[in-house]
């Protein structure tokens, strides 16, 4: 159903905006969130937090003119209900029908696309190489990116596609220019923005060791091997090769001080094995993996910040907001970090969640092999990311 096809209720609502929302559940404040989308959608994405209840009641309950009184029950009229839906059309007609019937709601501007468009710089205190780095973060998907600055130059490990601008934006306000756009990996859950910035001048880089999977535009990039340096300012960003995850999988060491580990790594898991040679490659690919976080990842010194890719709603940011944490703490942490090979690889083959949706067009669409306008390639990378093996397997007691 289209947003036009929505009877307009006769109350009026308020609109909230998704940064509004967002600095709200980051303030601590109780929020009441009435979720419109049906129920298959609600359970595989919607919006979480320490201090929000979450009710999920389809649109199409308020449908008929006389809504169930059951239906009225399961929704609060003691307090503010924020209504969402997949676009805004859908919580809009909602928000206006339980006004009518006396309720304190108001409902959220563009719905959970509104909610893709979240995409915050946080600066990443700890780090302690030359010049400044940045986390960035997009809690609807828990997307990690990384902005190195220094000396007048800036490179953006990981950038998605939906946020070409921004990274312009943000380098014109740092004065400084955007020297490289840098991905660790082919992503299985959102569209690179590499090629996107490379075409308006930004020296586009990828991992060497990912070409043979079968990159039709690495003719037009710079590749990175194992080893290879790249210099932002006084920075320098060392190519550390980890496979695992891919075959590709690249991370890259920020002055000494910060490994980007794109999806090996996580500050709550480590990668899940399957996304490229699916389950009959998986057993073959955890054994590298560990191999990787053994002899590349850890070897680091205890100090070492890691920075993954992702975060999942099991994270705990850190002191400075950031999804960052040192290697000493995550060895401490995560059980699977202090395994042996046949441990690792069993546990992490044991209990993985579904694959990121549209994985499938994703990746040969990062690939080169086929193509997505900038609209269907938001439409594609919505929902969770789903690129870390579970949470609840590797996590120490």
């Amino acid at each position: 159903m289209n947003a036009e096809d929505f009877p307009t209720p006769d109350a009026d609502v308020e609109t909230v905006a998704p940064d509004t929302l967002k600095s709200r559940i980051d303030a601590g404040e109780n929020v009441t969130l009435l979720d419109a989308r049906m129920e298959s959608d609600y359970d595989e994405w919607h919006i979480d937090g320490e201090n929000v209840e979450s009710i999920n009641v389809p649109y199409f309950e308020f449908l008929e003119d006389e809504i169930d009184d059951d239906v009225l029950a399961r929704i609060p009229d003691d307090r503010n209900v924020t209504v969402l839906c997949a676009k805004g059309g859908a919580s809009e007609y909602v928000a206006g029908t339980l006004a009518e019937h006396g309720y304190d709601v108001d409902h959220l501007e563009d719905g959970m696309n509104g909610w893709a468009r979240i995409y915050e710089r946080v600066e990443v205190e700890r780090y302690d190489g030359a010049g400044t780095l940045y986390q960035y973060q997009r809690p609807s998907s828990g997307c990690l990116g990384y902005l190195a600055v220094d000396g007048g130059e800036a490179a953006i490990i990981d950038p998605l596609r939906a946020f070409t601008d921004r990274y312009l934006t943000d380098a014109d306000e740092l004065g400084v220019d955007l020297k490289y756009a840098i991905d660790t990996h082919i992503h299985a859950d959102h569209i690179s923005g590499v090629r996107a910035l490379d075409a308006v001048g930004v020296e586009g880089i990828i991992p060497e060791a990912s070409v043979d999977r079968g990159v039709t535009y690495a003719d037009e990039m710079t590749l990175a091997a194992d080893g290879d340096e790249f210099h932002v300012g006084d920075a320098t960003i060392e190519t550390v090769y980890t496979p695992g995850h891919t075959s590709g999988m690249t991370s890259y060491l920020i002055d000494g001080e910060l490994l980007a580990t794109g999806d090996g790594l996580f500050v709550e898991s480590v990668a899940r094995p399957d996304l490229e040679e699916g389950d009959d490659g998986a057993p073959e690919a955890a054994a590298q993996l560990y191999e990787s976080l053994q002899e590349r990842v850890l070897t680091l010194p205890d100090d070492t910040l890691i920075g993954g890719a992702h975060f999942s709603d099991a994270a705990e940011p850190a002191a400075d907001s950031t999804y960052t944490a040192p290697i000493g703490q995550l060895t401490a942490e995560m059980d699977a970090l202090t395994m042996d090979e046949d441990e690792f690889v069993e546990l992490i083959l044991s209990d993985m969640p579904p694959r990121p949706a549209n994985y499938e067009d994703i990746i040969p669409t990062n690939l080169g092999q086929q193509e997505a306008d900038d609209e269907e390639a938001f439409e594609l990378e919505l929902g969770p990311n789903n690129c870390a093996a579970s949470q609840e397997s590797l996590a120490g007691d």
